[in-house]
């Protein structure tokens, strides 16, 4: 029997769900008194149907849509200006953020900055920083995913890089968190299945890592477990057969779901490969997937009670921190991750810079157990050249 895939929802945010729901985009707009958005997505995207659709519907409906596609992989500082020069110049009155995590990433930060005065790096994810921001300035957003990943179309801020510095900040405000989410599985079928394994892969460490993460909350516990049982189910058969409906589905549910559990926090995967990105510019994604066992290694004494638990979730034998690592070499390679940053054109010569930019990144805070700047040097190392111990 077909499982139902269809939903809405209103956590954390309203969320219409399902295959051909993008069809909907024209009534969130008129629900969000968008009448002249600003679609933003990312170069890989721009000349695709879906984003031509998607105009095209808006247009049909009345609404007139402007395109800014300048978005790198990683997206930067320059970027965001640009699609905040593209905005106020086309006078537009919302943003529609498409795409992966890169496109929606700038697209809400333009949203941010839309009606601000101060620079952007004014509201890093620092304190009350956020407040510095004028809510009223601030562009309403339609979140369409079209990876399962990053899931930051449930997020409040976005991940942006300081070019004349090499660093990835985090730029967050609450009203950040897009009105409406439409998340269409139909939208990933195209997918190319390496993308689909390294944005898998990274929804993964979102929920391990939230899960691992000190602190009290249940809650997002409760869905970073079920979100890493459905991208174990579900991401191998999206991997194989990208027109596996049912699997895109879930994997975009579980992107979404470690998306939401991590506001519990993160940790050193993330700590190492937000300066590995900015540097190296390299897939964010795949970044997370090389760097996962080598963190977890790192992290053993404070995560074997986690990971008896994870091992149990997963159905596998002789729950324990080692049972759970074999498992993750053994997803990794099905899904054709690569092993050592090295394949992905990281020097290893650059391991001190590193590591002095993961002890200073805000993902550093949630990790299990606090890792020093020579700690960092020492994981990267590994993970540049295979040392698994």
């Amino acid at each position: 029997m077909t499982k139902k895939i269809v939903g809405n929802w209103s956590f954390p945010t309203s969320v219409r769900f399902g295959p051909g729901r993008i069809s909907e985009l024209p009534d969130a707009c008129k629900a969000t008194g968008m009448k002249k958005p600003l679609l933003i997505t990312d170069e890989g995207l721009k000349d695709l149907p879906m984003v031509r659709e998607a105009i095209a519907a808006n247009e049909a409906a009345g609404i007139p849509t402007g395109l800014f596609a300048g978005v790198k992989g990683n997206p930067t500082g320059k970027n965001v200006d640009d699609g905040l020069a593209v905005y106020r110049a086309g006078n537009h009155d919302g943003v529609i953020a498409f795409g992966g995590g890169s496109g929606l990433d700038a697209a809400k930060a333009v949203a941010l900055m839309a009606g601000q005065t101060r620079p952007m790096w004014d509201f890093e994810d620092i304190g009350d920083w956020w407040t510095r921001a004028d809510p009223d300035g601030i562009a309403p957003i339609i979140a369409v995913p079209t990876t399962s990943g990053t899931g930051s179309e449930v997020g409040r801020a976005s991940v942006i890089t300081k070019e004349d510095t090499h660093e990835k900040k985090i730029i967050f405000h609450p009203k950040m968190l897009p009105a409406i989410v439409i998340s269409d599985p139909e939208l990933t079928v195209g997918l190319p299945a390496h993308v689909t394994a390294a944005t898998g892969v990274d929804a993964f460490v979102h929920c391990f890592e939230a899960y691992c993460a000190p602190g009290y909350h249940p809650m997002a516990e409760g869905v970073a477990l079920e979100g890493m049982r459905l991208i174990a189910e579900a991401l191998p058969r999206a991997y194989d057969n990208g027109n596996d409906i049912e699997a895109r589905a879930d994997m975009l549910a579980a992107a979404s779901m470690g998306a939401t559990a991590f506001q519990k926090g993160l940790g050193g995967v993330h700590a190492l490969a937000h300066p590995v990105g900015a540097i190296f510019d390299t897939h964010h994604g795949l970044t997370n997937a090389i760097l996962l066992p080598y963190v977890m290694q790192a992290n053993r004494r404070a995560i074997e009670e986690k990971c008896k638990v994870v091992c149990r979730l997963l159905d596998l034998a002789s729950p324990g921190f080692d049972t759970l690592f074999e498992w993750v070499m053994a997803f990794r390679s099905r899904l054709g991750v690569v092993n050592t940053l090295a394949e992905i054109g990281v020097d290893v010569d650059r391991a001190d810079e590193v590591a002095v930019k993961a002890k200073g990144d805000p993902s550093d805070g949630g990790n299990p157990i606090e890792l020093s700047v020579a700690d960092y040097t020492a994981i990267f190392r590994r993970a540049c050249v295979g040392d698994l111990g």
